[in-house]
């Protein structure tokens, strides 16, 4: 039997700590960290760490939308990171740990539209969101030792220190769309 995936990418802050936490819900067949929204081919870590190719760390999840829906990505994302700081996720800073969306359709620009609107009209959030939402041009695969970075490296201390709390606040908040 075929699964009808689609795909869906995100870029929170760190691509670790955003691969764990997407990595967890059901319905996601795979998750990827990379890159995307920048200026120059095939970057690499270096480079996009470095501030001058535009780059944003992403993930790109795979998913089946009978299991979960886009809109429920959507609630993920946005509980799993802060979308009002410009350019900065915590310790890490720098273009490429901005809040940004990259759609994958019409319809995916539209719920993400959508539900920054809802924010906006609920004043959910005290200062203004910074999210960039932006069509998905190209997504780069990181570096083989970016993937799966957290379920390879759960004791090391920013696993512990950082993606840990971001895991249990995943498990209490959104427990229905867990594996």
């Amino acid at each position: 039997m075929d699964i009808s995936t689609e795909s869906a990418v995100f870029g929170g802050g760190c691509f670790w700590c955003t691969e764990a936490v997407f990595s967890e819900l059901r319905g996601v067949i795979s998750v990827e960290s990379g890159y995307a929204g920048g200026g120059i081919e095939n970057p690499d870590y270096r480079a996009v760490s470095s501030g001058v190719t535009g780059h944003a760390e992403v993930i790109k999840v795979e998913y089946n939308p009978e299991e979960i829906s886009y809109r429920d990505l959507l609630e993920v994302f946005f509980s799993s990171h802060d979308p009002t700081t410009m350019n900065r996720q915590g310790n890490d800073v720098g273009e490429e740990y901005r809040s940004v969306i990259f759609y994958t359709s019409d319809e995916q620009k539209e719920a993400a539209e959508a539900y920054v609107k809802e924010f906006i009209e609920t004043k959910t959030y005290s200062a203004p969101i910074v999210t960039q939402i932006f069509p998905l041009d190209t997504f780069y695969k990181a570096e083989e030792y970016h993937q799966d970075y957290y379920q390879n490296n759960k004791e090391a201390p920013y696993c512990q220190i950082v993606i840990n709390p971001k895991l249990e606040k995943l498990r209490k908040q959104h427990a229905k769309l867990l594996k």
